[in-house]
Order: C-alpha cells, then sequence, then structure tokens
C-alpha cells in the first residue's frame, strides 16, 4: 500500500504523525510524508519527504488573520476563542499548500491519505484522487471540531474534505473523556540528537527540564525568565533546553543545553516545565512526569486546564511562576502518582504497529 502522510508545515504537527507512520513503513508500506516548513528539518526516521509548502511563513499568515479579526484576536491570544480563530489561521494557511497537495497526490497515486486535523489539504487531496483517508489526532482537541471550523474558514470553502474512512485518538480518556475512533498510544517523538550523558541518568537533586514552543510569538508561552529568577531559592537542578536569545548570568542550579529529544531525556526528570502544547503535555504524561504548563494562545490554556484538572500537573502563567510553586513540582507526592497514572493508562493503548494492523483490515 501506498500511504501519503500530510500535515501542517509546523514541528508540532508533523512529529506525533511519524510513530504511526513509521510504523506503515515497518510493516512493508510505502510512505511519503508531505508538508514543509521547519518541520521538514526534523529528523523524519528516513520517511521520504516532499515540500509542498516551500518559503512558508506561519507568522505572516497568522498576523494577517489576527488583524482582521481584532476582537477574537484578544481571545486567541488568551486562549479562550476555541476554534474560532484557529479555523480561520489553518484555513488560510491549507491555502497556501492545498493545490501542491492535490497536486503531489495526482502524481503519487497513494491508496491511502493520513491527515491531522489541522493539515485538512490531506482530506482534500483524498476526495480529488478517490482514495480513502484517515485522520489523525495529534492535539488534546477534538479533531473532527478541528477540521469543521477550518473547512469553515473563509479560504477553504470552495473545497471539499473527505469523510474520513476512521479516525485514530490519542487523547488519554481519564483527561479529555473517551473519544470516537481507533485509540493509539500517544508515542513521543522529537527526532534524533546528540544528548549530554549526564541528562540520561538521574541527578542528586530533584531536576526540572524547561522547553519553549517551536513556534515564535506572543503569549507569554516562555517561562525562562521567571525560571531564572525563581531558582536560586529551589532546591533542584534545572535544565532549560534551547533557551531564547542571550542568557543573563544563571544561578548555580541552572545548566543551558540546546535542542536535545525530549522523549529521551524525560524519563530521568523530576518534572518538566513548557509552553502547553499538545505534544509536550502528551510526552511528560508518557513520560509519568509532572508538568507545569504555562497558559498561553491557541489550545495552551485548554492544555493547562485539563492536565490540572486531572492533577497530573498545573497551570500557572509564567509571571506566577515562584520558588513555591516550582518546589510543588517536584515535591507533591499527588501530582507524581496522578502522572504515573495517566503514564500507565497510555501505556495500555494500542501501539502504532497494532493500530496498522486494524486499519489495514478496516480498509480492505
Amino acid at each position: 500500500m501506498r500511504v501519503l502522510v500530510v500535515s501542517a508545515p509546523l514541528p508540532g504537527h508533523l512529529l506525533p504523525l511519524l510513530p504511526l507512520a513509521l510504523a506503515w513503513r515497518d510493516a512493508g508500506h510505502d510512505v511519503l510524508v508531505a508538508s514543509g516548513g521547519d518541520a521538514l528539518t526534523a529528523d523524519l526516521g528516513g520517511l521520504a519527504a516532499h515540500d509542498v509548502a516551500p518559503g512558508f511563513a506561519f507568522g505572516r499568515i497568522a498576523g494577517r488573520v489576527l488583524l482582521r479579526h481584532p476582537l477574537l484576536a484578544r481571545r486567541e491570544l488568551a486562549g479562550r476563542a476555541g476554534t474560532a480563530v484557529v479555523g480561520e489561521l489553518f484555513g488560510a494557511a491549507n491555502a497556501t499548500f492545498v493545490d501542491a497537495v492535490v497536486g503531489l497526490a495526482r502524481r503519487e497515486r497513494p491508496d491511502l491519505i493520513v491527515y491531522e486535523p489541522l493539515g485538512v489539504a490531506g482530506g482534500v487531496a483524498a476526495e480529488h484522487v478517490g482514495v480513502p483517508a484517515v485522520l489523525q489526532e495529534n492535539n488534546l482537541f477534538p479533531a473532527a471540531d478541528l477540521v469543521a471550523a477550518v473547512a469553515a474558514s473563509g479560504p477553504m470553502r470552495r473545497h471539499r474534505i473527505v469523510a474520513p474512512a476512521a479516525t485514530v485518538t490519542v487523547s488519554p480518556p481519564s483527561l479529555t473523556g473517551p473519544r470516537p475512533g481507533l485509540p493509539m498510544r500517544a508515542v513521543p517523538y522529537s527526532g534524533g540528537g546528540a544528548v549530554p550523558a549526564w541528562l540520561l541518568s538521574a541527578g542528586e537533586r530533584p531536576r526540572i527540564i524547561v522547553s519553549r514552543s517551536t513556534v515564535a510569538g506572543p503569549g507569554g508561552g516562555d517561562p525562562t525568565g521567571a525560571i531564572i529568577a525563581a531558582a536560586p531559592a529551589v532546591d533542584a537542578d534545572i535544565v532549560l533546553v534551547r533557551p531564547a536569545g542571550r542568557l543573563p548570568r544563571l544561578p548555580e542550579n541552572v545548566r543551558a543545553v540546546g535542542r536535545v529529544p525530549l522523549d529521551r531525556v524525560l524519563p530521568y526528570a523530576t518534572a518538566c516545565v513548557h509552553h502547553g502544547g499538545a505534544g509536550s503535555v502528551l510526552g511528560a504524561l508518557a513520560a509519568g512526569v509532572p508538568q507545569l504548563v504555562v497558559p498561553g494562545p491557541g489550545d495552551r490554556r485548554h492544555n493547562a486546564e485539563v492536565v490540572a484538572r486531572r492533577g497530573a500537573g498545573l497551570g500557572v502563567a509564567a509571571r506566577a511562576i515562584t520558588p513555591a510553586v516550582l518546589t510543588r513540582l517536584v515535591t507533591d507526592a499527588a501530582l507524581r502518582t496522578a502522572a504515573g497514572e495517566v503514564r500507565a493508562e497510555m501505556a495500555a493503548m494500542p501501539p502504532p504497529s497494532d493500530v496498522v494492523t486494524e486499519l489495514t483490515a478496516l480498509l480492505r
């Protein structure tokens, strides 16, 4: 079977699709990834890829959309717009590469197209070439709601999106409630890269991993400054992953490293702090690590609230991060217990290889 995997040209959208794509490849199928931008700079595990969005600049697209909707923009930056803005944002984004995806599908003639909720160009291509499609959830919002929001946007109304033959859901039920579709374990995938040896073993003191978004923009999602200010009064070692800009003099218990695969270092951490992206949330849960989620634009406030409601972490604005908050993050046994419960729940969900087997039988 020839499988085309389509995502919006952003790393946080493509990387969660790769474990299932690699499972298709490992089962003997031909797999081609269609994405673009920074997403294709990641290690794709040897999968073939086609850039359908050369020069893609999400910041410019978002700026134009938000300027046209100033009242909604304020709600979006606070993470309170639901799907109203995300539909317009990714409608405009998909409009820039939908023709390229359709053209690629016509040339490659896939037997199946797998696409993510904000990469609906894949569903459009499946409609054009008459093949089934699988919708793969890659965040904590209901996939069908996101597809509907993008489909209703001005730029995408003229396109028909095929109804998926199946939907793959990765949301742990205790976090979001049960979802329709085929459940699949969310397997963290952050690509390759070297990891310092000291990060691959537990330290003598608690260790907090701090990361930030791969997408630049407003919203207060970078907690680095607050972390550095609080660090001297926290009995823990703190690691800043890929910090932005020039750092001030760091406290003795703070170190900075470049890009490292978080799925490899989180199992040796006591806790993590991040910007609220779904990949970071699920990665921390897969490691059973309590997390501090900084609410922000898009789905980030929703994600912070979901984690806090489950008891597996804290939702705290960057400006409110204090020594007491960080100390609680590494010492609160209830947070660690809840995170461990979700980890076990995720581990019990079917792995990507089983989902490939089920989908292959379903699509025959």
